[in-house]
């Protein structure tokens, strides 16, 4: 009895391991994105879960060429001028084997929406989010970094 009690206390922490780091392979979670030309962080955008559907918020502006409160100018229908601190960038997005796809991705700088596929790095530390039109090869990629 006293060995069984002894090999679940020390299996306990390593369960809490694996737990944490299979909910860090998902994007769930704040991540920061990184400007295509200035290689610099952009912005942070928050990655809910809603009964396994998924979407994203731009919850911090840290770099913009429109001062410290951009709008999105080139967006057209209800998100047109509309701030991009909390305008909702990614929706509907599920997970599909080992990435999650299905969704779409604004780009708020062009106003156009895309088709998205995310891809957790193993470690959980980046994402690769893929923005296309038809099909996955004509499309661009950017890695995402995880926020702590």
């Amino acid at each position: 009895m006293k060995s069984k009690i002894v090999a679940a206390l020390l299996a306990a922490p390593l369960m809490a391991v694996s737990f944490a780091a299979m909910a860090q392979s998902t994007p769930v979670g704040k991540w920061v994105t990184i400007d295509d030309s200035t290689k610099k962080p952009k912005s942070v955008v928050e990655i809910t879960d809603n009964a396994g559907v998924l979407q994203g918020k731009v919850i911090k502006v840290l770099q913009s060429d429109q001062g410290p409160h951009p709008v999105c100018k080139k967006c057209t229908g209800s998100n047109q001028n509309k701030p991009i601190e909390g305008l909702t960038i990614i929706s509907n997005v599920k997970k599909n084997g080992s990435v999650w796809d299905g969704g779409q991705i604004l780009d708020p700088a062009t106003g156009k929406t895309y088709s998205v596929k995310m891809t957790p790095a193993a470690n959980g530390k980046s994402m690769q989010v893929r923005g296309f039109m038809g099909v996955s090869l004509l499309g661009r990629t950017q890695v995402w970094q995880r926020q702590n």
